[in-house]
């Protein structure tokens, strides 16, 4: 057996965090665009770190006399010229993603204003000669922000950092050796500097202001771009209104070079699913309104923007579900994925952070069913096209799926949702899932493939029917002829709890008016979710014994 295992980022975080990540996140193209001039900026930097260490040292050294801090002049420059090619090399190479370099950058401009200041202040006043004007320090963090571009919080405190490097360094060369000057030239040696850091944190704001504006007032086809929701593996989210309805809808972006080799193939697939999903006319399905491709080969496609909580972050944030609300949401989610089944779809990719719960019209707890982004045509819609899916890969979330999902078996077909759905029902009632997450992403993978799961409440001190417990037991049989075989079946199933109290409307929205408050829009992160797990198989199929 031979196999590759890609894990990507931890999972999304809750809808109020990624919001003011994104709103504190820099538009990709102007990250992108950071990371370039990074490279350049460090090459100038270099090439100009020596040439004003070689003019400090003949010019200004022969006028104040005799320098007794040649070792930290050479030490200062010798430590700036590697520090600015390192960091070139670094981001030339692309060692680093591009946010992640854009940091890197920041600990670079601290770092290279210490070096500045060490080579300025190696060489001595004297008392009867004037300050040299501005030490380096100054120019170097009034011109950063204006070149490499980062968020107003990361620009305000690597200036305030970069200016303290001034006089941090003057202290350094005082007690090497070099004379104490006048406390009146220390205050005019300086004074450049802090107008500078001033001036500075004034045009970072401005710099961070275009930064954000330079992502907005984009049109993706009738719908305006308005702000960035957030960012998955592949894409962004952003929330856009319609330039002649006005309404309010949440646009998802894939851009076909995240992909690499596969970017075409795929973005084909993604077009295949947003004719697939918008076909579709469950209310329980997310609405899809357009979608497109971009003059620079970006696909797009606009779907319904809601408010409320996806079922990972609603149990995250509120506990476990008492079954009769976990009832209600699961039926829901049946009738969904029982259209999808019999329309010839797949979902694969059933799990709580694309089970979404909202307010919708006049209905509460209404049910969305998210992200067919791994959609596949099964068995019964092959004659519909050729499937579009990357050679000798297995797609999917870990923690919901289904053995033979995770075997690799060619003949995946309606019931491994099914598999998920129940995965999904178990970490409603008990806040967990069903295999805990060991060391790795495969380590849960091989558990649901080989270990028998225990119900769920046997994890849980929550009361929970004897039927309910059996039907999700059912769902997660090893072998998909125990499953129930189709979702009407499950849902008629689930439909025939015996509950100690229903889940009415008026429970469900006593329970919005208390905890409305704290939803937010839906982001729809994953465009191929960032927890995902892939598995880019050798050309020997995987067996698991």
């Amino acid at each position: 057996m031979s196999f590759r295992v890609w894990k990507g980022q931890s999972e999304s975080p809750p809808p109020s965090a990624t919001a003011a990540a994104g709103r504190a996140s820099l538009p990709p193209d102007v990250v992108e665009a950071g990371a370039e001039r990074l490279v350049v900026l460090a090459l100038l930097t270099a090439g100009v770190t020596v040439l004003l260490g070689i003019l400090d040292w003949r010019i200004f050294g022969r006028m104040g006399g005799a320098v007794p801090t040649a070792t930290i002049w050479l030490g200062a420059t010798v430590a700036g010229l590697g520090l600015s090619l390192s960091v070139a090399w670094i981001a030339w190479r692309r060692m680093l993603a591009p946010s992640n370099l854009l940091d890197l950058g920041l600990v670079f401009e601290v770092a290279q204003a210490l070096c500045i200041s060490l080579i300025f202040h190696s060489v001595p006043l004297r008392g009867d000669m004037p300050p040299r004007g501005w030490t380096g320090v100054a120019v170097w963090i009034l011109a950063y922000p204006l070149i490499v571009p980062a968020t107003r919080g990361k620009t305000i405190l690597a200036t305030l950092s970069a200016a303290a490097m001034d006089p941090l360094g003057f202290l350094v060369t005082v007690a090497a050796g070099n004379p104490r000057p006048p406390a009146g030239f220390v205050a005019q040696m300086f004074l450049p500097t802090f107008l500078s850091a001033c001036a500075a944190l004034i045009v970072s704001r401005l710099v961070s202001k275009m930064t954000v504006e330079a992502g907005k007032g984009h049109d993706m086809g009738s719908y305006h771009l308005e702000e960035l929701l957030g960012r998955g593996g592949m894409g962004e989210v952003w929330r856009a209104s319609h330039r002649l309805l006005a309404r309010s809808a949440a646009i998802k972006l894939i851009r076909a070079d995240s992909f690499g080799n596969d970017g075409r193939e795929l973005v084909k697939r993604f077009e295949r699913e947003a004719k697939a999903t918008a076909a579709l006319r469950s209310p329980h399905t997310v609405d899809i309104y357009d979608f497109g491709t971009t003059e620079d080969g970006t696909f797009y496609y606009v779907m319904e923007l809601l408010e409320g909580f996806d079922c990972e972050t609603l149990v995250t944030q509120f506990g476990a579900l008492p079954a009769e609300r976990a009832v209600d949401i699961l039926i829901q989610a049946c009738h969904s994925l029982a259209e999808a089944h019999q329309g010839g779809l797949i979902h694969r990719d059933v799990k709580p952070a694309n089970i979404y719960v909202c307010r919708y019209g006049l209905d509460w707890d209404f049910v969305k069913l998210l992200d067919f982004g791994l959609v596949k045509n099964s068995p019964l819609a092959a004659e519909r096209g050729r499937p579009l899916t990357v050679a000798g890969v297995i797609a999917g979330t870990p923690g919901y799926m289904a053995p033979e999902m995770g075997l690799g078996s060619p003949d995946v077909d309606w019931r491994a949702d099914i598999y998920a759905l129940g995965a999904v029902g178990y970490w409603l009632l008990t806040a967990k899932p069903v295999f805990d997450i060991g060391s790795s992403p495969m380590q849960v993978l091989m558990d649901h493939i080989q270990k028998q799961p225990p119900s769920p409440s046997e994890r849980t001190t929550a009361q929970i029917p004897p039927a309910l417990d059996a039907i999700l037991l059912r769902c997660l049989s090893k072998d998909p002829n125990d499953r129930p075989q189709t979702m009407q079946d499950l849902a008629e199933s689930l439909a025939r709890v015996p509950l100690a109290e229903p889940w009415t409307q008026e429970r469900a929205r006593r329970w919005w008016l208390d905890n409305g408050s704290h939803a937010a829009p839906e982001k729809l992160l994953s465009v191929v979710p960032a927890q995902d797990l892939a598995i880019a198989a050798s050309a020997d199929q995987p067996q698991v014994n």
